[in-house]
């Protein structure tokens, strides 16, 4: 089974598997498609963070594949510049692109084909073409002025003829298609054995023309980017030549038969546990999926994790974090008490082991409900492309990442999350096809944050695959695009799949909802107390419910939450489901 965030992706997963490929195989065949087909929401400069189920091993690992800050990325090398808040595009928020080695480091440690067999449907659909998506073509709109002005490099790359393409035209990436050409080139030169050659080609690619080129790129070219100023980057090639994916252990919680895995503190992960931890009571059995009841536990306890997520996750090799403390039933049944029966407008978090606690400077934007927001003007330099063109506080989606899910028939699942890197990201580097990602806009340029600037540190992504057993054996893996959203999302899921009783498919088609009440992990990093958005079939009783409890709600579209896909297996059959929102997801098997 294969599900993944567009139909392509999910059918290249789908051949390799029929070629006779694993599910590390098709995943990384799936997930490089997805740099071409959704080159709005991730891209070969961006990041993954992938969990893997070893039926070898009977255990979960992570793959990270988040790249860290360079060298020269100090807080006062920021500061500086005139830059008090890292901006949302450019080149300054660049990190080390990780994306690259994850896919590399799953395929060598647990695929069986070559990089070839795993590369070449992405160079098909990059040299031949794919049809441009409704949701990438109105990017590249909103963007035009900035790339006619500003970003010349790519207009070249995104404006075919000088002008915007229109939906269902056929685009291609020839210059990427040559770039991993090359690659491939370099990597069978090195012999015919798959291990020799996977080591090649990330010397490709970390130390030989592609991190020369990026090297060049970023010391030459001085961009414009949110800030409203125009400024060089400090990534380098020696930043990349230093880093590579890391295989690590991940962090677990046991509710009830159900024990979810999720990254580590270096991303968003544990705020799913966090929140399985405060609703591990039992509160949720009386309570209806989709009910005033059942959204407003859920809401109000995520408004307590995400609080801790913010005063407390960073990098674990740069920062204390008190994971242990934060999962505790003690901490945990402190928190619960604070859930009451009328929503709270207060960021609150917790002194885990009575730590004291020290928050970033936030931005608060009062939430208005009923209130229309509008985003960033097009043309306006300063603004376009801001932060991660996730979903929007009038609940519009507009996409942010992709997700993609797998299970062999040996039984090795996989989750992974790929993001950044995306077209509007920063401008293209001419020489490659694609651009870099901004995922260092997350760091905080005030010392002793625990995700504070460093150099060599990984910014606290949001990116946020899962694994689930149940009775000790391999369940789901599923996960969603969304940012800050990705952990309320999924959360709805699992709980609705552990209480509701509904299919794969009911579960991910239920009308769902997001808090906006914790800080945005994004630029302008503005937070909104109380903000809840929630799809329009919802229903008014349970609208009127919510508000009533004090929720600012914001009525968005009717299919407008999520973008989940999950593979699973359950009673001795493979199963999946794929969001039909947006009408590209897509789940196949057999």
């Amino acid at each position: 089974m294969a599900a993944s965030t567009h139909w392509l992706a999910s059918a290249t997963a789908m051949s390799i598997l029929e070629r006779g490929g694993n599910a590390a195989d098709a995943t990384v065949a799936g997930g490089f498609v997805l740099q071409i087909v959704e080159p709005h929401l991730n891209g070969p400069g961006g990041d993954v963070p992938i969990l893997v189920w070893s039926e070898t091993d009977r255990a979960v690992s992570v793959i990270c594949g988040q790249g860290v800050a360079p060298a020269a990325a100090t807080i006062d090398r920021m500061l500086a510049l005139g830059i008090d808040a890292i901006p949302g595009t450019g080149m300054l928020p660049a990190v080390v692109p990780g994306a690259f080695d994850a896919w590399l480091t799953l395929l060598e440690r647990y695929g069986t084909m070559t990089l070839r067999e795993v590369l070449e449907p992405a160079i098909h659909f990059a040299d031949d073409g794919h049809p441009l998506l409704p949701n990438a073509a109105a990017t590249i709109a909103r963007v035009e002025a900035l790339f006619r002005d500003e970003w010349t490099t790519s207009a070249e790359r995104w404006l075919p003829g000088g002008r915007v393409p229109t939906p269902g035209s056929r685009a291609r990436n020839r210059v990427l298609a040559t770039t991993y050409r090359r690659v491939l080139a370099e990597a069978e030169s090195a012999g015919s054995g798959r291990e020799a050659q996977i080591d090649a080609a990330r010397r490709a690619w970390y130390q030989g023309f592609v991190a020369e080129a990026i090297d060049g790129f970023v010391a030459q070219t001085e961009v414009m980017d949110a800030s409203g100023s125009r400024h060089r980057g400090l990534l380098t090639g020696d930043d990349l030549t230093s880093w590579q994916a890391t295989v690590e252990a991940p962090t677990s919680f046991d509710y009830g038969r159900y024990t979810v895995f999720k990254t580590g503190p270096w991303g968003q992960g544990p705020v799913f546990l966090q929140q399985l931890a405060l609703l591990e009571s039992g509160e949720l059995d009386a309570a209806e999926p989709g009910s005033a009841d059942w959204i407003h536990t859920l809401v109000e306890a995520g408004k307590l994790a995400f609080a801790d997520r913010e005063a407390w996750y960073g990098d674990p090799r740069f920062t204390d974090v008190p994971l242990g403390d934060l999962l505790s039933p003690e901490y945990n049944q402190q928190r619960r008490a604070l859930i009451t029966a009328d929503a709270s407008l207060k960021l609150r978090p917790g002194s885990p082991g009575g730590r004291a606690v020290r928050m970033p400077p936030l931005t608060v934007s009062v939430a208005v409900a009923d209130d229309v927001r509008t985003g960033p003007r097009a043309g306006d330099h300063t603004v376009a492309g801001l932060g991660e063109p996730t979903v929007a506080h009038d609940g519009v989606t507009r996409g942010d990442t992709c997700h993609i899910d797998v299970v062999d028939a040996a039984g090795m699942m996989i989750s992974a999350t790929p993001s950044g890197g995306w077209l509007q990201s920063s401008p293209t580097i001419p020489a490659l096809g694609f651009c870099l990602g901004t995922r260092g806009q997350m760091f905080w340029l005030q010392d002793g944050l625990p995700n504070s600037l460093r150099p060599g540190a990984r910014p606290r992504t949001t990116l946020s695959p899962s694994f689930a057993l149940r009775d000790g054996e391999p369940f789901i893996a599923f996960g969603t695009p969304g940012g800050d959203s990705q952990d309320q999302w999924s959360l709805q899921f699992f709980l609705s799949q552990v209480h509701g009783g509904r299919n794969l498919q009911e579960t991910i088609d239920a009308p769902g909802f997001h808090s906006d009440h914790a800080p945005d992990s994004f630029a302008p990093r503005a937070s909104h107390p109380g903000q809840l958005v929630v799809e329009s079939r919802m229903g008014a009783d349970v609208i009127d419910d919510l508000r009533r409890r004090g929720h600012r709600v914001v009525v968005g579209p009717p299919w407008s939450e999520g973008r989940l896909s999950v593979v699973a297996r359950d009673g001795g059959w493979l199963k999946a489901a794929a969001n039909s929102r947006g009408n590209q997801g897509y789940a196949a098997g057999r």
